[in-house]
């Protein structure tokens, strides 16, 4: 199990720009640019609001996620995170569904993963 510690900031897009100006002047160093479909499911046993199950398609790859957000009166999220590369995700979705997960939300970005130290960094830009 994994645990991943996470801060979103929402970003105009002038605000968007001087990061990624930014960046490189800090020392960061640009690792990769994707596009990604995302989909996240619904189900049973997962608890809206503080686990999600969701798979995200890269390409040909795919990765199956699986957070669960630990209590925290913090704006920083702590939660659980475990993920495994998928060989063929049209398999994946048919025993999500057979599993009784269904499809709730659908959505794209581009992201931008930078390095900086031990910290990742990363710019994501949503079509909505």
């Amino acid at each position: 199990m994994s645990i991943e510690i996470e801060k979103k900031y929402r970003l105009t897009k002038k605000q968007r720009e001087e990061v990624l100006l930014r960046l490189p002047q800090i020392g960061a160093k640009h690792k990769l640019a994707e596009f990604e479909v995302n989909t996240l499911y619904s189900g049973e046993s997962l608890e809206p609001g503080r686990s999600v199950l969701r798979l995200r398609r890269i390409g040909k790859r795919a990765i199956l996620t699986y957070k669960e957000r630990f209590p925290t009166r913090s704006d920083i999220k702590h939660q659980r995170e475990d993920e495994t590369r998928v060989e063929d995700p049209d398999a994946m979705e048919l025993i999500l569904e057979a599993l009784g997960f269904t499809a709730s939300l659908i959505y794209e970005k581009h992201r931008e993963t930078w390095i900086l130290g031990k910290t990742e960094i990363v710019i994501d830009e949503l079509p909505f």
